[in-house]
């Protein structure tokens, strides 16, 4: 099942049994009291629903960020190597084809080996570092008789570094989601924010079961993006390897 239908069973889900439940306390529970209870379960539902909505806004604010620093890390992993090829180009043909040889190699082993594990969530072992640490060798011996390949070689080795920068935080993304202990409080700020409304009382019961479901519904929905958005590599976020594949194109 697709990303989408499996959150509309979610959803639908939580408020069938929110509305069944809803229903079956109006209609078998006691009706005195029902409507006094409205002020004071109102008042306790405000504090209990305000806080709750806060703490999941800011799990989804961090999950979002953590999706666009993920995909900013991965492009300028790739836009660095492509710049490090560039700039050894102009050391030497020896040179600049043996870094083009090891950078293509390091991509491939990022779309091959590493991306797959960072999608599923798993650890993984490759030999990118190891990759990274070939090219280096490589451009800081590489011969650099004037000014302008000493620039060059100087900005190879920079834009080396910003690759390996990029690719820890890259891996850093993959690391994050949400702790045990938050998805505690989210489950059970959930069920305590839904259950208050079913103290409610009201004159129509269809009514206070539809803003029961309603209410259930929408929780689920952000609790559903918030599992969604744990990884940046799968689920709803998914970010392929896309900019891994253009430098590989890039580099011919």
């Amino acid at each position: 099942m697709t990303v989408y239908t499996t959150g509309l069973l979610w959803v639908g889900g939580a408020a069938v049994v929110a509305a069944a439940l809803a229903y079956l306390i109006r209609r078998y529970g006691p009706d005195e009291g029902r409507a006094e209870n409205n002020e004071a379960a109102g008042q306790v539902f405000t504090i209990v629903g305000g806080l709750h909505a806060v703490l999941i806004a800011f799990v989804l604010i961090a999950l979002f960020d953590g999706v666009n620093a993920a995909s900013d890390a991965a492009y300028r992993e790739a836009d660095g190597l492509v710049a490090v090829t560039w700039a050894s180009d102009a050391l030497s043909k020896d040179t600049g084809d043996e870094v083009r040889k090891l950078t293509r190699d390091y991509a491939e082993t990022v779309i091959n080996d590493e991306w797959p594990s960072l999608k599923s969530g798993n650890s993984f072992t490759s030999t990118g570092w190891t990759d990274l640490d070939r090219i280096r060798e490589v451009v800081a011996n590489a011969p650099a008789d004037d000014d302008w390949r000493v620039d060059r070689k100087t900005e190879a080795a920079n834009k080396l570094w910003d690759v390996y920068e990029a690719r820890q935080d890259r891996l850093d993304t993959a690391g994050g989601g949400v702790s045990a202990v938050v998805w505690f409080v989210l489950v059970i700020g959930s069920v305590l924010a839904i259950g208050l409304p079913l103290l409610f009382g009201g004159p129509l019961m269809r009514t206070h079961v539809l803003i029961v479901a309603t209410l259930a519904a929408t929780i689920t929905l952000l609790l559903y993006a918030t599992y969604q958005l744990q990884n940046p590599y799968g689920g709803g976020a998914e970010l392929g390897p896309d900019a891994f594949q253009a430098a590989v194109e890039r580099f011919g």
